[in-house]
Order: C-alpha cells, then structure tokens, then sequence
C-alpha cells in the first residue's frame, strides 16, 4: 500500500515530532544572535569613537602648528578704499595707505562705418601685446589677415576666435543711435602689463626693401607694417591717423604704503606686507592695522576641550555599568577601551616639560577635569593666559625632546591620536578583531542550520521506513482477520 504522507501508516504526529527535535538543534542559534548584535553594537561604538578621535586628531593638530597661535586681526579706517586679508603669518602693525590711482584696462575704438560696410581692400591687423616702457618686457605680436570683403563684424569674430589675441582681449562692435558701428577692443585684464597697440596695412617685403630709394635711414624692414596703398578704402581709413584711437588707457594701481610708492597690474597687492593680500577699491587714504587675533585662539582651544570631552563622554557610557538597572555599557569591561579612557585622562594631566613660558599645565590657563573626566575650560583665566601668547604656544607645541618626553599637551595628544588612528592602530585593529567574531559567528549559525538539516533529513527516514513496517503489519492484519471470519462462515 502506499504511504502518502509521513505518520499515516504508524498513526503518530511524526510532522510534531520532527519539527520539535529540529527546534531543539536549533536552540544554539538563538544564543548566537544576541551574540552577534552584541558584538555588532561594538563594532558601532568603535566606529563612533574612531570619528570622535578623528575630531580630536584634528583639533590638537591645530594648536601644534604656528598658524594656531598667529591669527590677526584686521582692521581698515577706511573700507570703501582699502581691504585686506591674510595669505599667512602677518606681523603685527600699522600701515598708512594712500590710494592715489587704480588699475584699468586698455580701450580701443575705431572710427564709425555702416553696419555692411565692407574694408575694400585686404591687409594685415597687427596687435603688439605688452608693456614696451618696461625693462625686460616681452612684447606679443599677432597679425591677423584681412579681406576686402570683411565688416567690421567679421573682424570682431576673427579677434575673438585667435587663441592668441583672446587670451588677452575681447572684442565687440557697438552700434550708436544711427545705426553706425563701431569697433571697440579692450584688454582682459588690468595694469600696463597687458596693454596692446594696434596698426593696419601691409607686411613689408624684400622686395619692398630691395625697391627703397629713399633715405637709408628710413629703410623699412621686413616683416613690419606699411600704409596700404588704397586709398579712399575703410581698410586705408582705419589704418590711418585716428583711424583706431585710445579711448581709455591701461594704468597700474598706485599707491603709496608708510609713504614708500608701489604699483600693481591689478587693484591687488599680494605679500608687500609678508602674509598679507591687499585690495583698493577707491582712491583715498587709509589707516590699516594688524593685531593678534586671542578670540580666534581661544576658539581653537575651546575646540580641544569639546573634543576631548565627546571621546570622553562615549568611552564613560560605554564602560559604565548602572547599579540600579543593572545594565551594563556595551564595551564594559573591555580592557582596550579602558586603556584608551586611562590615556586621555593621563595626557589632561601631563605637564610640557620642554614649555620655554610660564604656562606647562592644562590648569595653568583654567582648563579643569571635572568629576567623571571631562575638562571645564575657564573662560576668563583663559583669555588672561592668551596675553602672554608665546607661553600659552610653548605649552601646546613644545617640541619633544630625543627620547620623546617634554612635548607640549597639544603634541603629546597629536602622538597618541596619531597611533590610534594609525592603519594598524588600536582602533583599527580592535575593529578588525570584531569583524572577525562576527564571521565565526555566522560560520557557527551556518554549522548548527547544518546539523539541524541533517537531523531532519534523518528523522524523516526513520520515520518513514516506519511508517512502511507499521503499514505492512496492518495488511497482514486485516488479512488474518478477514481469513478467520471466513473459516469461521465455513464451518457453520
């Protein structure tokens, strides 16, 4: 007979029992788990303690650098005329600036012709870029080729599409209330460094020179321009006299600084005070001055302290334990995270031996540990301390000495920092060790899921050849019985 599903032919609840005994081999996994979110709530805090780290490492850095305690303040009687700011280490001072010219760029125009008006003739464009009256100055020349048929338009189009000529200019053509055009040319950029000449007409050949018979002095030369010969054409009037005029001439910014003159290409002047940018926007006097920046100081150290107490906070949390819920942090009892904790809190109480100044504790300028190791930072001690800014330097950013003792706080935080953020550092290493567990902990889940399959499997057999024995005897059974019922008719 067949069996169509595992318990019909013994009469057991064999699907009850199986599912039972499977549950039981996969009792271990449930213990698994919780130690997986365990370990994962580790891995977690870890991560958020490598960033607050991180935090740290970069506030310390701050205060070891020269840039940390040599913030200035800047500060202009005359705004409208004169700004600066800082590209580096500025000294302290005062500056008298006088603005007496700023710098502009070079305007050129033509004279009017109609909008279709074409040159009539063809000729060279010559532009010479550069400052002639300057020593050493090297002088650009572009010559552009130009056709009878050109408008001023076309001309425009050629200026602006030379990868030479449009690096330094732009051209345009403006149009008045008549509808007469003009050609106007000005230079990109400021100063007499980047003004240009224009001239038109033809190249001057060998021929042209070999030709000459006028004085010898005058002998042309080849390669340089020579009035057209076309007369009454727009090209010949354009390249005569006031053909193309200077409408604004290219000048340098001038100024006069604690009454030493100086000039720029730009309205800019970049590092005539060391570490200093200064721009003018308006003719007109100025008194500027530079004074050391505490504010800026006091943030940075501020910025320690905060840092310093966000490690400090997590790594408390972390480790607690709280006797009346009974709960435990997630890293309580973990010996790395209290070495970590224990170090901090020691550098909070080190002392910068190597300190040239007054200052060479974290209490001397009103920073405190607190009950439970976070810092207080005492403002108005703090900003006394900033008054003697080479001693508040010196106990930040001393430097170590061979053997590495002495640092400055500042320095002695950076090292560490440094170390347990380090590829192989403490926290990378800790987090490695934990992604770890959690892969051998997946490998045990996957080795009970296994055994509870195999189980399963087995009992499903045995239950099965079961179930075939327990309906095999049933048959024979029902057989005898059915045979004894019929011997018995027979012998009534």
């Amino acid at each position: 007979m067949a069996i169509s599903s595992v318990g019909i032919g013994s009469g057991l609840d064999v699907e009850s029992i199986i599912t039972q005994m499977v549950a039981l081999e996969k009792q271990p996994i449930k213990t698994l788990e919780v130690k997986a979110e365990t370990i994962s709530s580790k891995i977690s805090t870890y991560g958020q303690i490598k960033s607050l780290v991180d935090t740290l490492n970069g506030a310390v850095r701050d205060l070891t650098l020269d840039s940390g305690f040599g913030a200035v303040k800047i500060n202009s009687s005359n705004s409208s005329a004169v700004n600066a700011t800082m590209t580096g280490l500025a000294a302290q001072g005062s500056y008298n600036v006088n603005v007496e010219k700023l710098a502009q760029s070079q305007t050129s125009v033509s004279i009017k012709l109609g909008a279709k008006d074409t040159m009539g003739a063809a000729g060279t464009m010559r532009f010479v870029i550069g400052n002639p009256g300057k020593a050493g100055a090297e002088l650009k020349t572009v010559d552009l080729s130009i056709t009878s048929t050109d408008t001023l338009e076309s001309i425009v189009a050629k200026i602006n599409g030379n990868a030479d000529l449009s690096k330094s200019m732009v051209a345009s053509v403006i149009t008045d209330s008549t509808g007469k055009q003009q050609l106007m040319v000005r230079s990109r950029e400021t100063g007499l460094d980047n003004q240009f000449s224009m001239s038109m007409g033809t190249l001057v050949t060998q021929a042209d020179v070999d030709a000459w018979g006028g004085d010898p002095a005058q002998k042309p030369v080849v390669g340089t321009i020579k009035p057209i010969d076309a007369a009454g054409s727009n090209f010949e009037a354009l390249g005569a006299s006031g053909g193309i005029t200077l409408a604004q001439g290219a000048e340098n910014a001038k100024i006069t600084l604690n009454g030493v003159a100086i000039e720029s290409n730009t309205n800019t002047f970049k590092d005539i005070i060391p570490g200093l940018s200064m721009s003018v926007s308006a003719e007109g006097k100025s008194l500027l001055s530079i004074n050391q920046d505490k504010d800026a100081t006091q943030e940075k150290i501020q910025k320690f302290v905060d840092a310093y107490n966000a490690v400090n906070e997590l790594l408390a949390a972390s480790t607690k334990y709280d006797q009346e819920s009974k709960a435990a942090g997630v890293l309580q009892g973990d010996s790395s995270t209290v070495s970590l904790q224990n170090s901090l809190r020691m550098l909070t109480q080190g002392i910068a031996g190597n300190a040239t100044g007054k200052f060479n504790r974290l209490s001397d300028i009103g920073i405190q540990m607190q009950q439970g190791g976070a810092l207080k930072l005492d403002a108005a001690k703090l900003k006394e301390a900033l008054g003697d800014m080479d001693s508040v330097k010196s106990m930040f950013a001393a430097k170590p000495d061979a053997l590495g003792n002495g640092g400055g706080i500042a320095v002695n935080f950076k090292t560490l920092t440094d170390e347990l953020l380090a590829y192989e550092g403490t926290l990378n290493n800790k987090t490695d060790s934990l992604e770890k567990q959690i892969k051998l902990n997946k490998a045990e889940v996957e080795k009970v899921e296994k055994r509870a399959e195999t189980v399963e499997e087995r009992l499903r057999k045995q239950y099965t050849a079961l179930d075939v024995k327990m309906a095999s005897l049933s048959s024979l059974d029902s057989y005898i019985s059915q045979m004894v019922t019929s011997w018995n008719k027979s012998k009534d």
